[in-house]
């Protein structure tokens, strides 16, 4: 589905900040949206999160930095990360380029259901990205 400019995939699950999920059986997919490469620039680092972490829904599970912005990724499910990209950290470009198939951060082993993730059909969350584009006049 596109809103405005920018693609969110019908198979993915969105959280607001902006980061994307694509859950298969018990093992999600897990990077950062269109939107959000758009708003944090040239991705120029990719701190590649380790194989066997627990993380958990809300908290900082690696970083990223751009020209315009160095930040911690909150995780948007919880359970332990079973595979990384590590591609993203030799071409971190790959997040900007194909944010949904070849920019994806980490393949997650979930612990329970994912909670408060929008699709992007809902109207809630389209209201949410205007709002955003909104504020970050993009």
């Amino acid at each position: 589905m596109n809103i405005d400019k920018y693609n969110f995939p019908d198979d993915l699950l969105f959280d607001k900040e902006h980061n994307w999920a694509r859950i298969k059986g018990n093992v999600a997919t897990i990077g950062l949206t269109d939107f959000g490469q758009d708003l944090a620039g040239e991705i120029v680092y990719a701190e590649v999160p380790r194989v066997g972490r627990d993380i958990k829904f809300g908290e900082p599970f690696m970083s990223l930095e751009s020209g315009k912005w160095v930040g911690r990724i909150k995780a948007i499910v919880s359970g332990k990360i079973s595979e990384a990209n590590e591609e993203i950290e030799w071409e971190s470009t790959i997040i900007n380029e194909d944010p949904y198939d070849a920019g994806w951060f980490a393949k997650v082993e979930l612990v329970g259901e994912p909670e408060g993730l929008m699709e992007p059909s809902d109207p809630a969350f389209a209201e949410f990205i205007a709002a955003e584009r909104e504020k970050y006049d993009k």
